[in-house]
Order: structure tokens, then C-alpha cells, then sequence
């Protein structure tokens, strides 16, 4: 058969899975949802929710319709449907009673069914087959608002400037759609920024609420976006999980789907360092592979489908194990100064991306260095020669990604092969990419350029000759191993290896001598270390995924051993 001449072009997520997206429930179905809402009545014009604002949860429309429209900081208004009877109003924030990222007011007077997060969850697990079209209707919804990019915050500034780059990335990772006004091209933008007293290289962040920050933090993006919870928590929580890597969810998935009270917190973003792989190949049950992001968001999702609680972005300062004895209870306290109970805790807060010494590094940060491959970066290298350094799998991924986008991609590591550090399968394919040279013995030794322009050359040196190369690039990308994130356990008196790593099971002695710590227990009772941060893991996210599951059995018996304990005193 002839090739068609006019090719019906591929739709957009939001057309070609429009079904899934917008569902219209059978009168059943909403007889079923009944029991987990309450009825509320709006009048034509009333708003239902508001981009934010607190959602909610989800309202399921039984009479009257309701347009959904996308606003930004600016005031731009941007309609996205108009839903019926049958249908329900939410996207996946409203799992956890996020602010909402959307409007919606009543086209005429409307009847609604309400379902609080609480009870959405609940719903989505009692109606199993109706809760997997809810999740999934869900999770398409806040893809395709990440994918118009005309809600959430404003970020002004020049697209590819340190300040503007190192907010988009940080929302990118947590889901959040944004979007960026390039002040080359927008006069009212560039007016924005004088009226602000902005200089050209820095940012302005404009929340949903209108509420304008120049150059502000992730922490300060966050609260004004109300992403972070600034309640005070003084339950006691079973298990407090400190890092949302791999591992941390693969904890709180399976701790909360077994009834136990979880609180995750994370400094940054759900997902860690895996969360900026490109593509990771060699993970059970995804024969084409999956990105990082893409398996971090999935088990986001889920693990608040089960009811645990998030703290992103939220740090811990220090562990405090004085109540241990006591009350049977370990103490966080974050960076912001509350304290967290539980009975519980776990350590997967990771590593930290290790710094070469090499001179002006730091200068350069965000401005041309670079310590993940996202399409944020890889946009940038477009046709263009770029460096990376390192020999893991991360650094492998990341030059396979980066080589389909840079002219040509000059990988340089210390030794003499990837042989060593490297998964074959991407050996073989680095080795099959053209415009992947592999650069052995080779380290880089000094960085070119202004602080506030950016990087614009890089001289590398081969260890064995002593001869140097100039190269003119704007972009280096570090993947050269991370140092374990253990500096809040010192307060405790946490064993740790030579390397900084936390020394788990027959490695350590208790400070109780009659207590066997289990495989993945410290030298603190109740308090467990997995994944990266834990001395003698694996570092694969599988390996990850597989110890925070595999604690989540030794946590039940603490707890059991705990409750005995309690009733024996």
C-alpha cells in the first residue's frame, strides 16, 4: 500500500487518551462512590476550588456542569473542559489535599458528591476496579497540565540563566507544572523584572496567588506554592523515612499498604539521585526501560495512595535517640525547627554529589556544571560538544542520553576502561554511539569563563602522558560516585565505615548488649539504614527497592517486640 499523503499527525496525551482522562461514571458506579462523600450544592458561578488553594478532594458531578480552566501568576486564563453529570473534578494532588492547580466554577447550579483526600484514598482502595480508573484518570490529568505548561508558577528570566534553570529543574522533578517567559521576548516581562530591581541574570518567581519572589530558594518557591506542610505534626508515627529515593518509597509503599503511619521527607525532590537517570534498562519487569522520574513518580503516587504523608521539600537537621529508653521513641527535628515522633525510623537520605577538586568548580555550578542529564540540560547541549565525567551506570546512562542531543559527547573517566564500573549492556552501546568518544586516563583539570556568563571552556589532562587539551565547551556534566548524606545522624552515635556509610545488622554492636540488631538494623534500636546510604549496598536502584521492602518486615518485628515489651512493664 502507498504511504499516505497527509498522515494523520500522532495527537497529544491530552487527545489521544482523552477517554481515560474524562471518564462518565454509570449510575453504579456512583452509587458505590456514595458512602466515602457528602453531598454539596453550588449555584451558577460559584467556584468549586481554585489553583492555589487547599483541593478539596474530589467532587463527582451529579447534576449541572463545571468548566476547568488553567491560570497562571500572570492572570493568563487558559480553559481546559467542561464536565458533566458522571464525571469527577481532581487530579493526583488531591490524593494528598494539595493545592489545587486549576480552577473550576459552576456553569449553572451544580450538585456534587465530595470526597475527601481521606476518603479518596479509602475509596481507591475498597473499589479496587473502580479506583484504578479514578488513579489512573488521575496521574493523566496533572501529566497533561505538566505538558501545557499554563498553571503553576511563573519563573521570568532568561531560559537558560543559572536562577531560571535551577527552579525549573527543581519543579520538573517534583511534578509541578511551569512554565518560563523569556524577558528577550516579552516587554511586559522584562518591565516585571525592572519594576522588581532584577538584574538580566537573575529570576522572578510569580505564584498562583499572584504573590512575586525575586531569586527565591526552593524552600521559599515552595511554601509560596504551597507545596510544603507547615502544620505541626505531634502524632507518633510508626515509621519516619528520611530520604524519598527508591528505596524510601519502596518503605513507605509497603509499610502503609500494611497499615503502619508513615511520614516521608525529602530536602528536594521525591526520587533522589535516580530520579534523574535517563533511562534505566536493567530494572525488573520494564524490558524497554523507564526514566527515573517517570518510576519515582509512579511510586509517589502510590505511596500516597496508601495514606502516606509527605515533607517535600523538608530536611533533617539531627536525630535525637535520648527517648528512646525512655518512651520507645526517636526524634527528628527538621531544619525548620519542628520535631517529628516516631517509633521508627529510617535512614535513606542517600548521597551527595562528590565534588571533584578541581579549580573554580563552585563558581560554575548551575552556570555550565552540571551534576544530573535531564531534557532541561540536554535542551541546552543541543548540537553542541560537551564533557562528562565518570564511569557508573549513571554516567553511562546519561552519555547514551545526552550523545542524541549533543554533537558529540567526550567522555572522560580515570582508569583504563568502563570495564570495571559499568553495566555491559551499556558498554556495548556506548561503544556502538558515533558521537560518544571514550577518553581513558583523562581527568579534568581546569574550567574557562566568566561567574555570571557561564562556562565557555574546559582543559582535560591524560594522566599517563601529562598532556592537556582546551576544548571549547559550555557544559560539563560530574557523575563521579556521591558521599553517603549522614551528617544528622552524628547526634546519635550511629556507626558508620571508614567511608561515611551507616554499618548495619551483624556489623555492629548494640549499645544494648543483649539486642540483635537485625540485617538492616543500627547500633540504635528501631533505627534502620537502606540503599545508597547503607554501608555495603549494592547502589542499583534495585538493590534499593529491594532493602526498602525487605525492612519493612523487621520494622513489624520491632514494633511487635516493642508492644510486648510494653505489656510486660
Amino acid at each position: 500500500m502507498a504511504d499516505d499523503p497527509n498522515p494523520t499527525p500522532t495527537p497529544p496525551l491530552a487527545e489521544s487518551r482523552r477517554h481515560q482522562m474524562f471518564p462518565v461514571l454509570s449510575a453504579a458506579e456512583i452509587a458505590r462512590i456514595h458512602r466515602f462523600g457528602t453531598v454539596l450544592h453550588f449555584r451558577k458561578g460559584d467556584r468549586l476550588f481554585a489553583a492555589g488553594e487547599p483541593g478539596p478532594g474530589m467532587f463527582v458531578l451529579l447534576k449541572g456542569s463545571v468548566t476547568i480552566t488553567q491560570r497562571d501568576g500572570l492572570g493568563h486564563v487558559v480553559p481546559i473542559v467542561t464536565q458533566g453529570p458522571g464525571q469527577f473534578l481532581a487530579e493526583v494532588g488531591q490524593l494528598s489535599g494539595a493545592p489545587a492547580l486549576v480552577d473550576g466554577h459552576a456553569e449553572d447550579d451544580v450538585d456534587a458528591l465530595l470526597v475527601p483526600p481521606g476518603q479518596l484514598r479509602a475509596l481507591i482502595i475498597a473499589e479496587a476496579d473502580l479506583g484504578e480508573r479514578v488513579v489512573r484518570a488521575l496521574i493523566l490529568r496533572r501529566v497533561a497540565l505538566i505538558e501545557a505548561g499554563a498553571s503553576g508558577p511563573v519563573l521570568i528570566g532568561r531560559p537558560q540563566s543559572a536562577a531560571v534553570v535551577r527552579l525549573q529543574s527543581f519543579l520538573n522533578r517534583n511534578g509541578e507544572p511551569n512554565h518560563v517567559v523569556d524577558i528577550a521576548q516579552d516587554a511586559d516581562a522584562a518591565a516585571l523584572m525592572e519594576q522588581y530591581g532584577a538584574a538580566a541574570g537573575d529570576v522572578l518567581a510569580v505564584c498562583p496567588d499572584g504573590s512575586v519572589l525575586v531569586n527565591p530558594t526552593e524552600n521559599q518557591l515552595a511554601r509560596c506554592m504551597g507545596m510544603v506542610d507547615t502544620a505541626e505534626h505531634p502524632e507518633l508515627f510508626d515509621v519516619i523515612v528520611v530520604g524519598g529515593g527508591p528505596a524510601g518509597l519502596a518503605t513507605a509503599v509497603y509499610a502503609a499498604s500494611e497499615g503502619l503511619q508513615v511520614m516521608v521527607l525529602d530536602c528536594r525532590a521525591y526520587g533522589g539521585q535516580a530520579g534523574a537517570s535517563a533511562r534505566i534498562e536493567n530494572y525488573l519487569g520494564f524490558p524497554t526501560g523507564i526514566s527515573g522520574q517517570a518510576l519515582a513518580g509512579r511510586a509517589y503516587v502510590q505511596a500516597q495512595k496508601f495514606g502516606v504523608e509527605m515533607l517535600i521539600p523538608a530536611q533533617a537537621q539531627s536525630l535525637d535517640c535520648a527517648a528512646k529508653a525512655i518512651k520507645g521513641e526517636l526524634h527528628v527535628t527538621l531544619t525548620d525547627g519542628r520535631v517529628l515522633r516516631a517509633k521508627t525510623v529510617v535512614v535513606a537520605s542517600g548521597a551527595r554529589y562528590r565534588r571533584p577538586e578541581v579549580p573554580r568548580l563552585a563558581e560554575f555550578e548551575g552556570r555550565g556544571v552540571w551534576y544530573w542529564a535531564s531534557a532541561l540540560e540536554a535542551k541546552m547541549c543541543s548540537q553542541t560538544e560537551v564533557v562528562l565525567v565518570g564511569g557508573g551506570n549513571s554516567a553511562g546512562q546519561a552519555a547514551v542520553f545526552l550523545s542524541q542531543h549533543a554533537a558529540k559527547v567526550n567522555m572522560l573517566v580515570r582508569g583504563p576502561s568502563l570495564a570495571a564500573s559499568m553495566s555491559r549492556y551499556l558498554i556495548d552501546r556506548i561503544d556502538a554511539t558515533p558521537n560518544i568518544e571514550l577518553l581513558p586516563h583523562t581527568e579534568v583539570v581546569k574550567l574557562h569563563g566568566d561567574g555570571n556568563t557561564g562556562l565557555n571552556a574546559v582543559t582535560w589532562r591524560n594522566r599517563q602522558r601529562g598532556t592537556e587539551h582546551d576544548a571549547d565547551v559550555r557544559n560539563v556534566f560530574l557523575f563521579v560516585g556521591a558521599d553517603p548524606e549522614t551528617g544528622w545522624l552524628d547526634s546519635c552515635g550511629v556507626a558508620i565505615d571508614a567511608h561515611g556509610f551507616v554499618r548495619t545488622g551483624e556489623s555492629v554492636t548494640c549499645k544494648h548488649s543483649d539486642y540483635k540488631p537485625a540485617p538492616l538494623e543500627t547500633n540504635i534500636p528501631g533505627l534502620f539504614a537502606i540503599g545508597d546510604v547503607r554501608s555495603g549496598s549494592v547502589k542499583r536502584v534495585g538493590g534499593a527497592i529491594g532493602e526498602g521492602a525487605a525492612a519493612v518486615a523487621m520494622i513489624h518485628q520491632h514494633l511487635a517486640a516493642m508492644e510486648r515489651a510494653a505489656v510486660t512493664t
